[in-house]
């Protein structure tokens, strides 16, 4: 019994370093051909025999075992139904709620707020406007807008207006809800350049892009129905949120 421990022991050693190796020897080539890929965060094997997966941040590639082939795309695993790639990029970019940096956020309570939801949004998204008029329905809940100007210049002055107001959750109601636009003003911008930082490093590629309690990101607009759905879906995966 102590010998059979012993070899499984030997073989799954063996077994590391084999793997280890061929990670560095996909690394080395492709760190020599590839000027760009000389910082790789990670490579590991998928599911595809053979094929590799490489990790630059968030930014995903796959390789063969020698690094002699590079492809920029989608792994799709037809039998399970299910893109490989998507989920990847989902759980590398995944926000823990309370990781959240709710001081740069405008927050939004309505009713006993005890319901949270953030949301990155910009100030001229017509998809926006619309699921802030949707939003309107919700009662209960606190919102917590993170101002995030990537469509335009004037996107990011009139960002900088709202976050400048005196009073900056009416401000953003006034833009949105009734097409008023917030008074000239200026001050520390900087929360704003964060949520521009913090989008880039966890992929917040459009808006309206939601984070529910638990975690559940989604992107693009959704109707009152659907919030709420998701809200009783946070509450019940986080029971001791307040």
């Amino acid at each position: 019994m102590k010998l059979t421990t012993a070899l499984l022991t030997v073989a799954a050693a063996t077994l590391s370093l084999s793997a280890t190796a061929q990670e560095d020897a996909i690394r080395k080539a492709l760190a020599q051909r590839i000027p760009q890929m000389d910082k790789i965060d990670e490579v590991r094997p998928t599911p595809m025999k053979g094929l590799y997966e490489v990790r630059i941040g968030t930014d995903l590639f796959y390789t063969d075992a020698k690094g002699d082939y590079v492809i920029q795309g989608e792994l799709i695993d037809s039998k399970a139904r299910r893109n490989l790639t998507e989920d990847r990029i989902n759980k590398l970019t995944a926000v823990n709620f309370s990781a959240l940096p709710l001081k740069d956020a405008v927050t939004i309570v309505r009713g006993d707020g005890k319901r949270k939801v953030a949301v990155f949004e910009d100030p001229n998204c017509g998809y926006c406007k619309r699921f802030e008029r949707d939003l309107q329905q919700i009662n209960n809940v606190t919102v917590y807008l993170f101002l995030y100007p990537i469509l335009s210049p004037d996107s990011a002055e009139k960002s900088r207006n709202i976050w400048c107001s005196k009073d900056q959750a009416t401000a953003w109601q006034d833009q949105m809800v009734r097409d008023k636009p917030a008074p000239a003003a200026s001050c520390d911008t900087s929360a704003l350049q964060r949520n521009l930082a913090f989008g880039k490093k966890y992929k917040i590629t459009g808006t309206p892009t939601l984070i529910f309690a638990n975690g559940t990101r989604v992107p693009g607009a959704i109707g009152a129905q659907e919030v709420e759905k998701r809200l009783a879906e946070a509450a019940s995966d986080t029971p001791s949120a307040n």
